[in-house]
């Protein structure tokens, strides 16, 4: 438990609270107890993890699962859960939201949005309702305003830049428990 309050924003409370969560999601696979190392070794399915209400709606929930599961499918763990939660948390600095923005968005990990990554991002955003012309006209706005180097992409200096400068950000990328 004193590990858990370590390696996150939480306190022994709310821990305890996230993982009667993580339990409710599947009580026939997670143990009803955190002792021993069966809680560590227990991992949801993404589909079991996607109905909680803070995921249904989210258009990049299962980016976000992916992001955050050690097998990169979107299984989680209890360790997975709890860093999701964790960096979502009120209490996470602004620079770790950034990090895992920037990986969220950056759909191919090669550490820049690129055209792809950022064609993914829109789609995903309007639910694939705008027509190609559309998605690529705001690709050409988001690489000009946001492509300082001219790279014709986004690195995480001006992916930062660009969201600093959005009060909204820190306010849209937070999780209640």
């Amino acid at each position: 438990m004193f590990l858990f309050q370590d390696c996150t924003f939480f306190t022994r409370k709310d821990i305890i609270r996230l993982y009667k969560r993580f339990y409710a999601l599947n009580p026939h696979k997670v143990p009803t107890n955190m002792q021993g190392n069966r809680p560590a070794i227990t991992t949801l399915t993404f589909e079991e993890v996607e109905k909680m209400p803070e995921l249904k709606e989210n258009p990049f929930k299962r980016r976000i699962c992916e992001v955050f599961s050690e097998d990169g499918r979107g299984n989680l763990s209890f360790d997975d859960f709890l860093d999701m939660f964790s960096v979502f948390s009120e209490m996470a600095p602004l620079q770790l939201k950034l990090k895992y923005a920037f990986r969220i968005y950056d759909y191919d990990g090669d550490e820049l949005l690129g055209h792809d990554d950022l064609s993914k991002m829109i789609r995903s955003l309007t639910r694939d309702e705008l027509s190609d012309v559309e998605v690529e006209f705001i690709i050409e706005r988001i690489i000009e305003e946001a492509d300082l180097d001219g790279d014709s992409s986004i690195n995480f200096a001006e992916f930062e830049h660009v969201v600093s400068r959005s009060p909204d950000f820190i306010r849209t990328f937070h999780i209640r428990i």
